[in-house]
């Protein structure tokens, strides 16, 4: 199963008011369970660095910690698993990282996220689900209507990026997503730890809304 709550906080240090490592150990402390890192423009031996802060600061949470990146990157940072770009090979993650590895992917269009295998693929991303300030001009939002067509066309669960907050909370779960995944929303935030209470206390209270969030193969671990 993916990590409970099912709400992933991804890295962006230029948004982030405090080091990544404490904005980590807030959010943990705030009840979430799942973070990868993604700092893409730094050496390969700063993501290991930084990979290897965020999993110190998981470890009495039983955390889990990913990395936005390859999966030869990944395994070398001693990663709990690796987040891939869109039309990656995942066949090859899964060959190197292992069963036990949580594997997720990016996707874009219905092809995509019809493609992705739940033989190798624990969960995929899709956004903008709603206007962002993180990254603005990536595409018009997908709404709750354009999620839940997404749903519908994928065979794992599919978590929303873009502009989630405890607000988008109840039409991201309308569209039967699995989970979300946030991003400046709690980097920016200026008390990390009460925003993510706030966003796990929101999809607690919106309730499982049947199986259309529970969509796909359930994960090796």
């Amino acid at each position: 199963m993916l990590p409970a709550p099912p709400v992933l906080l991804i890295t962006d240090r230029t948004q982030a008011r405090a080091p990544l490592a404490e904005v980590a150990a807030s959010a943990f402390a705030g009840g979430l369970r799942w973070l990868s890192v993604r700092e893409k423009d730094l050496s390969e031996a700063e993501q290991m660095a930084l990979v290897a802060q965020m999993k110190a600061q998981a470890t009495r949470f039983q955390a889990r910690v990913l990395l936005h990146g390859t999966p030869a990157l990944a395994l070398a940072a001693e990663a709990d698993g690796v987040h891939l770009a869109a039309g990656t090979d995942a066949g090859s993650a899964r060959a190197l990282l292992g069963a036990k590895a949580l594997i997720g992917q990016s996707v874009h269009t219905l092809a995509e996220a019809a493609a992705v295998d739940p033989a190798l693929v624990d969960y995929v991303v899709a956004g903008p689900a709603f206007e962002t300030a993180s990254k603005p001009g990536y595409g018009p939002a997908l709404g709750e209507a354009g999620l839940a067509a997404l749903v519908g066309a994928c065979r794992v669960p599919l978590l929303a990026l873009g502009g989630i907050d405890r607000a988008t909370i109840a039409p991201c779960r309308r569209a039967g997503v699995a989970g979300v995944a946030v991003m400046g929303g709690i980097m920016r935030a200026p008390d990390p730890r009460a925003e993510a209470e706030a966003l796990v206390a929101a999809w607690g209270l919106v309730g499982d809304r049947g199986p259309a969030a529970r969509r796909g193969k359930a994960p090796r671990h």
